[in-house]
């Protein structure tokens, strides 16, 4: 069975964003830029279940700009076995990512397709229900546990009021949480080696998608300063501020 696996390129989770001065976004010059954590989270699910022998290939994919190359070769080091970049400077909304990969997953057949929950950008958590609904397969969101046996893929999903186990019969869509796994670091022997593995590059056009924006952004700003704390000595001066401030 293959597997499919999305990733993308986000500001590393280590670099606060920076707002431009005009208000139009996310600053991302000279910014770092790294495998966005939920995606490499699915990732490494990916190649443990190919080591289980649950999954005989694992194919990832992403949509970007060209230096989203960079991102799949770090995959790739990781122990991918081959990689589709999508090649677009526009900024592409889920549906539309989701349409790519839907016509990828009709080409490649995937019997498992793995996502990140969320990208932590845009933090949308649509891209992978999407693809479910796209491709009319069975969905198994907020993965905290992947168990698959005999051609049923089982996932423990994190819910509001703890854990749920549902049952899916292949093919199906997975979404990723942040306690599925810990992803492991890429070796200097694997990454010289990811160097060599295939990489194809595509556009959105040679799979008939429109990456034409829906939305459009009015104004990006800082969220306000939060204001300084303040002691009191005793429970009864607390009491006192409380009142004062109209909170009790």
């Amino acid at each position: 069975m293959k597997a499919l696996v999305t990733v993308k390129r986000v500001i590393d989770y280590n670099v606060k964003p920076r707002v431009k001065a005009d208000g139009t976004g996310v600053d991302l010059a000279n910014v770092k830029m790294s495998m966005n954590p939920f995606d490499e989270i699915a990732v490494e699910e990916a190649l443990r279940l190919r080591e289980k022998g649950a999954v005989s290939e694992v194919l990832v994919v992403s949509v970007g700009p060209a230096k989203a190359q960079e991102t799949l070769r770090t995959a790739l080091a990781m122990g991918a076995d081959r990689a589709i970049l999508v090649s677009t400077d526009d900024e592409v909304e889920p549906l539309a990512v989701a349409k790519i990969i839907k016509a990828i997953a009709d080409e490649e057949q995937p019997g498992l397709i793995i996502t990140g929950k969320q990208a932590i950008d845009d933090d949308s958590n649509q891209t992978g229900q999407m693809i479910a609904a796209l491709l009319g397969r069975g969905q198994g969101t907020f993965a905290n546990e992947i168990t698959v046996t005999d051609g049923v893929v089982t996932v423990k999903r994190e819910v509001d009021g703890g854990l749920e186990t549902v049952s899916l019969p292949l093919p199906a869509v997975i979404t990723a949480d942040l306690r599925l796994n810990e992803p492991r670091y890429a070796s200097l022997p694997n990454i010289m080696k990811a160097k060599s593995k295939p990489l194809a590059t595509k556009t959105p056009a040679d799979y008939g998608v429109d990456t034409t924006a829906r939305l459009k952004t009015l104004k990006v700003s800082e969220p306000p300063v939060r204001s300084a704390g303040i002691k009191v000595a005793d429970v009864d001066a607390l009491v006192a501020k409380l009142k004062e401030l109209g909170v009790a």
